[in-house]
């Protein structure tokens, strides 16, 4: 599939994109995409690693590869909508003072509002676990084995204000077998996301979705 970049310029290797990835847990995600950048020829790397929840995994993996790493957890307010707004409030700071242009969504688990997406519209990608539109939502493999499907896969998709509803870069096919569970089917798919997503965030680099295949 073909997209267009919302970048306001094209990366090069000695000029690479700068881009944030944000997590929620193990960040075994994010451990694909710092390994890929650490090509010479990659015309993007993470300058910074923003995690909503203390204590995860991939807060080590990040510091290990000596990415900055911000811990952003919801602020102690009361007033549900005041507490978001703060809370992405502190992400938009932090993205700014590290001069981001993209975000990069890799296992993070919270809903960004309309109005921080409508900020970095065009700027923010994720990786959902299924072949979108099907299997929206936070229990894509079980809705999958559940309705009998017999393929899944994952899609990398520009985020928008709907539930996995932004437009479509790239999508990926694995094979659901009978007696696989959800975390069967959740190892397999992951397998071909810590591909896909790297390529994907290569053609928004360089503005070129021409050659973007994945078998």
């Amino acid at each position: 599939m073909a997209s267009t970049s919302g970048l306001d310029r094209i990366g090069t290797p000695d000029d690479p994109i700068r881009c944030a990835i944000l997590i929620s847990g193990s960040g075994s995600g994010m451990e694909a995409m710092l390994n890929h950048q650490q090509n010479p020829e990659s015309c993007h790397y993470t300058n910074l690693v923003i995690s909503n929840k203390a204590g995860v995994a991939g807060i080590d993996k990040a510091e290990k590869q000596s990415v900055p790493v911000k811990i952003i957890e919801l602020p102690d307010i009361l007033d549900k909508s005041k507490r978001r707004f703060e809370h992405e409030n502190l992400i938009d700071e932090a993205l700014n003072e590290y001069e981001v242009e993209l975000v990069i969504l890799s296992g993070y688990m919270r809903i960004l509002s309309s109005d921080f997406i409508k900020i970095w519209n065009g700027r923010i990608v994720n990786i959902h676990p299924s072949l979108l539109p099907d299997f929206p939502g936070a229990h894509a493999h079980r809705d999958a084995i559940a309705a009998g499907a017999t393929m899944s896969g994952c899609t990398v998709h520009y985020v928008d204000a709907g539930m996995d509803t932004g437009e479509i870069i790239a999508q990926c096919e694995a094979e659901i077998f009978p007696e696989d569970t959800e975390q069967t089917l959740s190892e397999r798919v992951k397998r071909f996301e810590h591909i896909l997503y790297p390529l994907v965030i290569d053609a928004i680099a360089k503005n070129d979705f021409s050659n973007l295949k994945f078998d």
